[in-house]
Order: C-alpha cells, then sequence, then structure tokens
C-alpha cells in the first residue's frame, strides 16, 4: 500500500491515490484495546490495592505509592512521550509503549516486596506516557474526514470516559475470585494483541514526523515541574495543604513550569510549541476538560466508598453499581455526541453536557445512609454519563483537530496531561474538603451520641456529608467548565473535508472537534 503526504499537498491519512487508508478501522480497533488497557490500569489496581497491601507487607504510610509511583511516572513523562511519538514517529512509538507496558504488568503481578511493586508502577507509568499520546494522535492524522472522524473519536471518548469504571467492574471480579495479581497480569493479552495488531494493521502516513533535535531542557523543566505539581497535589491529601513539603512542592512546580514556557518561547525546536496551547479552541478543551476531570476523579473516589463502607457493597457489586455511567458515556460519546458534532459547533456539545453531567451531580448531592440506589444514585450517575460522554467525543477531537502533523504527539499528550494532572487535583482537593466536613460533623454530632451503636452512626452521617459537602464543589466545578467550553471554544461545526494535516490558520476558519480523557 503506498501512503505518502508530502508537505506540498496530500493530508495525512490519505494513501498516494488520494482515498483513506483503508485499514484505518481496523487500526481503530487495537488503538482502541490499548486505550482500554491504559484507563482500566488507573482504576483497577485501586480495587486491588487492599490485598496486595496485605500480601507484600506494605505499611499504610507507604500504600498510596502504588498509586502515586504511576501517577508521577505517567504525568511528569507525558510532554517527553508525545515528542518521542512525533520524532519516532507513533506507530513505533505505540508499539513500544504497549511492550514497556505488558513487561512492566508482569513485573507488578510478580512482585514479591514493596520496592518491586513500587518500581513496576513507575515503568508502567513511563510506558504508558508514550503509549497514550502515540494512540490518540494515530487517530488524528488517519482520521481526517469530518463524519469518520467524528465516529473514531466517539468510540475512542466512550473507552476513555467509561473505561475507569469499568475498571471496577473487572478489578472486583479478579480481586475476589482469582487473586490480585491478575489486575497486573490482566493487561498482558491486552498489550500482545493491540501490538501485534497495530504491528501489521497501522500505516501511519508519511510526512508527519518532526525530526527536530530534541528540547533537552525542556525535556527535564517540563517533567520535574509536572512531577512536582502531581506530588503536591498527591502529599495535600495525606499531609494537609499546610505540610512545609506539599507548599515546597508547589513552588518548584510554579518555578519549573514558568521556566518551561520561558525556555519553549525562546528555543528553536521547542518540546511543547507554544502555538499548541495559545490557539483559543485547544486552549479552552485543555481547560474544560481537565476541570471536568477533577469532579469525575473525585466522584469516583466518593462514590466507591459510599456504596462499599456505608451501604457494604462487595467489590463486585460496587462495579456493577458503576454500569448506569458507563452505560450513559457509551451513549452520549457513540451516539449523541458522533450523530451532531458534524451538524452542530463543538461548544454546543461541550457546555451542554458538562451542564447535564452537573444535574446528575447535582442529584448526588441528595446522599443520605438510607438512600435508595435506584431513586437518586442510578439517575444522578446515568446523566453524569451522558453529559460527559456527549462532551469527551468532540473534546478529544477538538485538542488535535487543525494541529501539524508534526505536532499531533505534543497536542494529544496535552489532552492525557490535562487529565492527569485533574485526576491528582481532583482526588486530594475534593477528599480534602470530604475529610474536613467529615471532621466538623463528627465533633459537632458525637457529644449527643450515647453508646457504641450511636456513635457508629455518627460516624457514618459524618462521611455522607462529607461526601455531599466535596460533591456540591463538584457541582460548582462541571459548571465552570461548561462556562470555560461555551466562551473560549469558538470553532465552527466540522465539514466534511480533510482537517488533520490542515494548519491552524484553515482549521479556525473550518471547524473543530474535541479532545481525550486518561
Amino acid at each position: 500500500m503506498s501512503e505518502t503526504v508530502s508537505p506540498a499537498g496530500k493530508a495525512p491519512g490519505r494513501t498516494d491515490a488520494g482515498g483513506p487508508d483503508a485499514n484505518r478501522w481496523k487500526a481503530l480497533v487495537f488503538i482502541a484495546i490499548a486505550q482500554l488497557m491504559v484507563v482500566l490500569d488507573a482504576t483497577i489496581v485501586n480495587i486491588a490495592l487492599p490485598s496486595a497491601q496485605q500480601d507484600l507487607g506494605i505499611s499504610d504510610g507507604n500504600r498510596q505509592w502504588v498509586v502515586t509511583a504511576y501517577a508521577l511516572a505517567f504525568g511528569g513523562l507525558l510532554l517527553f512521550g508525545g515528542r518521542i511519538a512525533d520524532l519516532w514517529g507513533r506507530k513505533r512509538a505505540f508499539v513500544v509503549g504497549l511492550g514497556g507496558f505488558a513487561l512492566a504488568s508482569a513485573l507488578g503481578g510478580a512482585a514479591t516486596n514493596e520496592a518491586m511493586m513500587f518500581g513496576a508502577r513507575a515503568l508502567q507509568g513511563a510506558f504508558g506516557a508514550l503509549l497514550a499520546p502515540a494512540a490518540l494522535s494515530l487517530l488524528a492524522v488517519m482520521f481526517t474526514d469530518g463524519k469518520e472522524r467524528a465516529k473514531a473519536f466517539g468510540i475512542y471518548g466512550a473507552i476513555a470516559g467509561g473505561g475507569g469504571a469499568v475498571g471496577l467492574i473487572l478489578g472486583g471480579f479478579l480481586t475476589e475470585y482469582l487473586d490480585w495479581r491478575w489486575t497486573f497480569f490482566v493487561n498482558i493479552p491486552f498489550a500482545v494483541v493491540a501490538a501485534a495488531g497495530a504491528y501489521f494493521v497501522i500505516r501511519e502516513p508519511a510526512g508527519g514526523r518532526n525530526r527536530s533535535p530534541l528540547d533537552v531542557p525542556g525535556v527535564v523543566l517540563s517533567t520535574l515541574g509536572l512531577v512536582a505539581l502531581v506530588y503536591g497535589f498527591t502529599r495535600a491529601e495525606t499531609e494537609g495543604w499546610s505540610d512545609t513539603v506539599t507548599i515546597a512542592m508547589f513552588v518548584a512546580s510554579a518555578v519549573l513550569l514558568a521556566a518551561f514556557v520561558a525556555v519553549e518561547a525562546r528555543v528553536k525546536a521547542p518540546l511543547l510549541p507554544l502555538r499548541v496551547i495559545t490557539e483559543r479552541n485547544r486552549g479552552g478543551v485543555y481547560l474544560s476538560l481537565g476541570l471536568a476531570i477533577i469532579a469525575m476523579f473525585g466522584l469516583f473516589l466518593f462514590l466507591t466508598y459510599y456504596l462499599q463502607v456505608v451501604k457494604g457493597y462487595s467489590p463486585v457489586k460496587t462495579g456493577f453499581a458503576f454500569l448506569p455511567m458507563i452505560a450513559g458515556m457509551i451513549t452520549g460519546s457513540t451516539q449523541i455526541g458522533t450523530r451532531l458534532m458534524t451538524r452542530v459547533a463543538p461548544r454546543l456539545l461541550m457546555g451542554p453536557g458538562f451542564l447535564v453531567a452537573a444535574v446528575g451531580m447535582l442529584l448526588l448531592t441528595q446522599l443520605e445512609i438510607g438512600t435508595s440506589y435506584a431513586a437518586v444514585l442510578l439517575p444522578g450517575m446515568l446523566l453524569l454519563g451522558l453529559g460527559m460522554g456527549t462532551a469527551f467525543m468532540p473534546a478529544m477531537s477538538l485538542a488535535t483537530l487543525g494541529v501539524e502533523p508534526r505536532d499531533s504527539g505534543v497536542a494529544s499528550a496535552m489532552v492525557n496531561t490535562s487529565q492527569q494532572v485533574g485526576g491528582a487535583i481532583g482526588t486530594a482537593l475534593l477528599n480534602t474538603i470530604a475529610a474536613s466536613a467529615t471532621t466538623a460533623y463528627v465533633a459537632d454530632h458525637i457529644g449527643g451520641a450515647s453508646g457504641r451503636a450511636q456513635q457508629q452512626l455518627v460516624q457514618l452521617q459524618g462521611q455522607v456529608q462529607g461526601y455531599t459537602s466535596a460533591i456540591w464543589f463538584a457541582v460548582g466545578i462541571l459548571v465552570a467548565a461548561a462556562v470555560i467550553a461555551l466562551t473560549l471554544i469558538n470553532a465552527g461545526r466540522p465539514g466534511a473535508t480533510a482537517v488533520a494535516g490542515s494548519s491552524d490558520a484553515a482549521a479556525e476558519n473550518e471547524a473543530a472537534v474535541p479532545v481525550a480523557m486518561h
């Protein structure tokens, strides 16, 4: 199959004869499998953590590193991973990322002590940071027709949004009926199938590589700055916002990221060309998506605790309780978003999508100890999923629409970075709000509780009070995301023309379609 893209003319993703890559839909299957594996891993390990902690003798103080080691490596190396994909070629970066992720997963499943586990999780994060931007940028350069792009990003968006909840179900099954080690081993068949399929099926368009020399100062500053930021929020969750090290991390992050921006504005071949983030549509997507993830990640955490601790659900039952959210996301992304994306401007999907999600979140502020699942939780999660799926789908596409092919890796990495940082902020910020509200409630009511049973009831009521207080903040965050999407994003309705290789100027006149999530 001949597939060249001359800088002078042909759009990426097209063959020399001018037709689209015949294997693009097969390629989408393997890209989707890889994305599912990465997103599953973000939540599947959380379910297995208590069992793994006990088996490996990990202390309560150190157990957070099972999650933190992954988050730091993934969040810190995303921009570098995106640039490597632009330099090596996305297909090669994709296959190498899959192979490395599989090996790291095997190491985690075979872990015999905490050091081996933490190292495996950091390796998973590092290879995930190479894999995730390569997957999204492959979609961006292979699907150039407006309607086809809408379908492809709809499928990708549904997996990106719903995969985390699927991870809760799968993690529950594997932990309860097999062994926690299978939450790692399960990645290996995913990775092998995706890598083999990608190797034989994906035909990356030529001419889209960025062969400029690597911006080493940019790599160092961005990696250290993002690691400091993610670690600052992670530490704030456990040690408090006034902790000296927490504050030092935030200060260091601000200084390093400011230095990074200054360097990128001056160097000849920047790691992150500022044109990628200063274009108002992409900037609006990165910002609104990051805010939405803050709200969503916090909610995942609270609902998991609410269902297991307050309602007494098993891990498997908890996973199934999230099914309405998954169904809503898939429907919003593949049906509503895909069907409307070529008919209306992206902001008219993203803004209302975030508002529908906020209504779902608003229902969940009504949680009490005896709340009915069918009356409150089910409709709340369904609306949340519908809204998020509808908004994520155009967001995924818009973040990479109109980007020059040589920048598609770093543009895709920025999508994942906004999600990763949003997830770290959401978990830490909303957890702190919940903990403060719980402490205040228990302090006010414990005095009137006589007997152990009543005191336990007050503790549970305090926990629910904490969750609902934090969910109120999440409602506000989603409304803010909607306002940003409606005001900053001004791209028009996407036409049915090839867009992926167009210049930024052409893209602004054409239309736009939105970005992706981890």
